[in-house]
């Protein structure tokens, strides 16, 4: 099965679905990532640089088959026009192939986390020949449940995913981003996440789990 990951940034991959990648990969799976504020084709800014080797390292970590990088800059997604963020998500869906995509939740607190899904849905529409079978929603720590309180904003998840034999393997992953990474009581800390792990995993009696909200299944 070919499985892609889209990311605003780099790390939202680990934080999010970096369990889920590291089963699919155990099981064989093609895993694909999308960094879509990569600033791919200009110059990377030191620290831009610094988070970029922090990342590649992780992606060897988990073994991830390909890293995809789009040309839109962090908190600046909403100047380019939707005719070529459109683009840009459809010919990543087209690469990489996938039967199985995870997007950030639409109701995350920052701007690009909402910008991705809704050109992603776009091009995952069902009129293009994408073999997608399932689409899922993912929570980031820090971005998720943060927004103004609304159900719009409410990430309500209805698919849980064991990561129990993963979740040591995803909190070395998440290690590589030493300039993310910070002291719990933070959200983006190995504390945090595994927190989240494991209250995510109580919900369905098993130790560790990561959740997601279902967009689409097509069978």
């Amino acid at each position: 099965m070919n499985v892609l990951i889209f990311a605003p940034h780099r790390d939202d991959e680990i934080i999010g679905v970096g369990g889920t990648l590291l089963k699919r990969k155990a099981a064989g799976d093609r895993v694909t990532v999308c960094v879509v504020t990569a600033r791919e084709g200009s110059e990377l800014p030191p620290s831009t640089r610094i988070i970029h080797e922090e990342m590649r390292k992780a992606h060897v970590f988990c073994g991830i088959d390909e890293y995809i990088g789009l040309p839109f800059w962090a908190n600046n997604m909403e100047n380019f026009s939707r005719s070529e963020l459109n683009k840009a998500f459809y010919d990543a869906i087209v690469k990489a192939a996938p039967e199985e995509v995870y997007l950030p939740f639409w109701g995350d607190m920052q701007k690009d986390h909402q910008i991705v899904t809704e050109a992603a849905m776009v091009a995952l529409r069902e009129k293009y020949d994408h073999p997608v079978k399932r689409i899922y929603a993912y929570e980031t720590l820090s971005e998720t449940g943060i927004n103004i309180p609304s159900e719009n904003y409410s990430f309500i998840p209805n698919v849980f995913e064991d990561i129990t034999d993963f979740l040591e393997d995803k909190k070395t992953a998440l290690n590589f981003f030493e300039s993310q990474v910070h002291p719990f009581p933070d959200l983006r800390s190995l504390e945090s996440v595994e927190a989240l792990a494991k209250f995510r995993g109580a919900t369905v009696n098993v130790k560790a789990a990561e959740a997601f909200m279902l967009i689409r299944e097509t069978k």
